[in-house]
């Protein structure tokens, strides 16, 4: 509306204005003119440039910005460094108009919200501190810009350093491609599985591109073995990851940032049709600053036709029981919703610290379980906020599931309730 005064609009300023119109006078406009408390406000800036910008040596443990928010239009996000992991708030609105994180205190403007919470935590995992530094990052080209039309490269561009796993159809090694750019490759073993088949993965990756999931960069498919390339994640399986120490080093904001990336992936997935049906902490990789992103598109599938959501297998493919929704396991029939299914048992590993579902039962006890609605228990030490979200993922309508674009909003939440928000301490 027009009578309506952006939260940060900022009074007139003494001294000569720049003309409007052109770029460089926009930009010595907000450089000049822009009161000191509006350095916090970034925009529009993606989630994952905001952790970029705030993880940059020259911020300390309290740099803050507020950005627009991704998933829902027309609401703001405050994002702060804590030592050196960054926490995301979503910033909501009453509908007078006054911004909260906690009804039981608001504010008029965004001005006073930063005002006050620079003056006293009040629930926020640390009080705030100087806005974050405006890094202005260069513009590079990775190998996936590199390769975005041409796919196939020379096989003695890639160097294989370092073994990273191994499995039945091959390897997975750490890489260096034209000596500069690290990156993961995938061997396929000849012999082992059809190539087509191994080569399916990168088929649908290459129709996928999003920040939360592993990005293919190219493929070398001239001679054996076949390679499949892709982004470097230095930290290896999110599985891996978190029975590390047991979890002595991970606590609940990690543990709901690793859900809220993984569903932020999956929403994509989830927009653009494609299920995935082996969705598990084995196939989340963990790269540098807590960046979580799903892999492992070998199961993928797309589905296209109107009014239809189910992806009947028509192959004898062994499925990973334990982590596979009981109509799909039934019928061999798939959906979004059974990966809905899947990621509650992703929760359950999550906040767990990568201990197996289901423990000590056998595959086929666990089928006989859930007929008889057996559902996982509440872990000990998991809040009651977190196991009934695993819960809805469990209902054993899948209509009755919630979306991943629910999912993703209700972990970006999660720490935005009354009830959990000093939790977050």
């Amino acid at each position: 509306m027009a009578s309506e005064i952006s939260p940060w609009s900022f009074p007139d300023t003494p001294g000569p204005r720049p003309r409007m119109g052109h770029p460089c006078a926009t930009e010595a406009l907000l450089l000049n003119a822009i009161p000191q408390p509006l350095l916090w406000f970034f925009g529009a800036i993606k989630r994952t440039e905001a952790e970029k910008q705030l993880l940059h040596s020259g911020n300390e443990p309290g740099a803050f910005l507020i950005r627009e928010s991704e998933s829902r239009k027309g609401d703001f996000a405050l994002s702060v460094l804590d030592e050196r992991v960054v926490k995301h708030y979503r910033i909501r609105r009453l509908d007078e108009g006054e911004f909260f994180l906690s009804q039981k205190r608001t504010f008029p403007t965004l001005n006073e919200f930063v005002s006050h919470y620079t003056k006293t935590s009040d629930g926020l995992c640390v009080q705030l501190g100087k806005p974050c530094l405006k890094i202005q990052v260069p513009v590079t080209f990775d190998l996936s810009y590199k390769t975005a039309d041409q796919w196939e490269i020379d096989r003695s561009s890639v160097q294989l350093l370092k073994r990273l796993g191994s499995g039945q159809f091959g390897e997975v090694w750490e890489g260096l491609w034209n000596n500069t750019t690290s990156v993961a490759v995938k061997t396929l073993k000849p012999g082992s599985m059809d190539p087509n088949d191994f080569l399916r993965e990168a088929q649908i990756m290459k129709n996928l591109r999003h920040p939360k999931l592993i990005q293919l960069y190219a493929v070398c498919t001239l001679e054996d073995p076949i390679y499949i390339i892709t982004e470097l994640m230095r930290h290896g399986s999110l599985q891996e990851y978190l029975q590390n120490d047991a979890g002595a080093k991970i606590h609940l904001n990690q543990q709901v940032d690793m859900a809220t990336q993984v569903a932020c992936g999956m929403a994509y997935l989830e927009s653009q049709n494609y299920i995935h049906r082996d969705l598990a902490a084995r196939n989340v990789l963990v790269g540098e600053h807590n960046i979580y992103k799903v892999a492992d598109f070998g199961l993928a599938r797309v589905f296209k036709v109107d009014n239809e959501d189910i992806y009947e297998s028509k192959h004898d493919i062994k499925l990973p029981v334990k982590w596979t929704a009981p109509e799909a396991i039934r019928t061999n029939k798939f959906s979004i919703k059974s990966d809905v299914w899947s990621f509650g048992i992703l929760l359950y590993e999550i906040i767990t610290y990568g201990k197996v579902p289901y423990s000590g039962l056998t595959g086929a006890q666990v089928i006989q379980m859930l007929g008889q609605n057996y559902r996982l228990p509440q872990p000990p030490n998991c809040p009651s906020q977190f196991y009934n979200i695993m819960w809805e993922c469990w209902n054993a309508e899948p209509k009755n599931r919630p979306t991943f674009e629910t999912l993703l909003w209700k972990f970006e939440d999660y720490f935005e309730t009354d009830v959990s928000f000093s939790d977050h301490k």
